[in-house]
C-alpha cells in the first residue's frame, strides 16, 4: 500500500480548501451534503452515521442508485446503471430539499464522468453551495464525458481531492488472468475522508465550537451513553430540519 503515504502529500492543498468550505459550513449551523452511486454511498456512509461523525454532516443517498447488491431481478444492477444516465433525475432529487446558504455538496464518484453525478454537482452549484469532488485523477482525466454539455465531475467542481485509485480501479494483475482484481478506491477514498473530517472537528475547535458526536452505543446499558445518544438525534434533527422547511 506504498500509495497511501502520496496520496496525501500530492494533495494537502486540496484538503485544506476543502477543509475550509466544511468547517465554514458546519460552523454556520449549515450542513455538509454527500452524494454518491453504487459503491461510492460508503464514502457517505463512512462519514455519518458512524462512530467518530459529528452533527453537520448529512448524506443523501438514493436507493435506486445505491441499492443493488441482487444484482438481477428488482432493483438489480441494470436498473441502477440506467438510472444513473437518466438526464434530469439529479435535479428531482434536489428538489426535496431547501438548502442553506452556507452549506457544502460532497460528490463522489470515481470514474466522475456519469450523467446524474455530473447533474448534482452542477445543480448543488446553482444553488449556491460550494461543491468538493472525490473522484480518482487518474480515470477521470482519461474518462470520455458521458454527460452532453461534455463536462466531468473535476470540471464543475471547486475543491478536487483524490481517492489514488488506478485507470479502472483494480490494482492486482493476476498471471495468465486478463482482468485485474483489488479495487482501491474504496480504501483510500475512506482514508482522504476521515482526514477531510478529523481536520474539520480540529477546525471547529479552533474556532470555540465543539462537534456534536455520536457516542459509541457500543456500552450496553450505558445511561450517560443513551443521554449523548438522544442528545445527537436531537441535534442532529434540529440541524436538518431547515432541509424540508421550503422545499422545491
Amino acid at each position: 500500500m506504498s500509495r497511501l503515504p502520496g496520496l496525501l502529500d500530492t494533495q494537502r492543498a486540496a484538503l485544506d480548501r476543502a477543509s475550509t468550505l466544511c468547517t465554514d459550513a458546519i460552523a454556520a449551523d449549515g450542513l455538509v451534503h454527500l452524494f454518491g452511486c453504487g459503491h461510492s454511498r460508503m464514502m457517505c456512509e463512512e462519514m455519518t452515521p458512524r462512530q467518530g461523525c459529528y452533527v453537520g454532516w448529512h448524506t443523501i443517498v438514493e436507493l435506486g442508485l445505491t441499492f443493488h447488491n441482487v444484482i438481477v431481478g428488482p432493483n438489480g444492477l441494470r436498473q441502477s446503471l440506467h438510472l444513473e444516465k437518466t438526464l434530469g433525475y439529479a435535479e428531482a432529487i434536489l428538489r426535496n430539499f431547501a438548502f442553506g446558504p452556507k452549506d457544502v455538496m460532497i460528490v463522489v464518484s470515481t470514474s466522475g464522468i456519469r450523467e446524474v453525478i455530473i447533474e448534482m454537482a452542477d445543480g448543488a452549484k446553482k444553488r449556491g453551495l460550494g461543491v468538493i469532488a472525490l473522484v480518482s485523477k487518474a480515470h477521470c482525466e482519461q474518462a470520455k464525458p458521458a454527460h452532453p454539455s461534455g463536462k466531468k465531475l473535476m470540471d464543475v467542481a471547486d475543491v478536487v481531492l483524490d481517492n489514488g485509485a488506478p485507470i479502472g480501479d483494480s490494482l492486482l494483475s493476476i498471471e495468465g488472468c486478463k482482468n485485474k482484481t483489488g479495487p482501491f478506491s474504496t480504501l483510500g477514498g475512506a482514508m482522504v475522508m476521515n482526514m477531510l473530517r478529523c481536520e474539520v472537528a480540529q477546525r471547529l475547535m479552533d474556532r470555540g465550537v465543539e462537534p456534536v458526536f455520536l457516542p459509541s452505543h457500543q456500552f450496553v446499558g450505558s445511561r450517560s451513553v443513551e443521554e449523548q445518544l438522544e442528545y445527537f438525534y436531537a441535534q442532529y434533527a434540529r440541524r436538518v430540519a431547515p432541509l424540508y422547511g421550503r422545499q422545491g
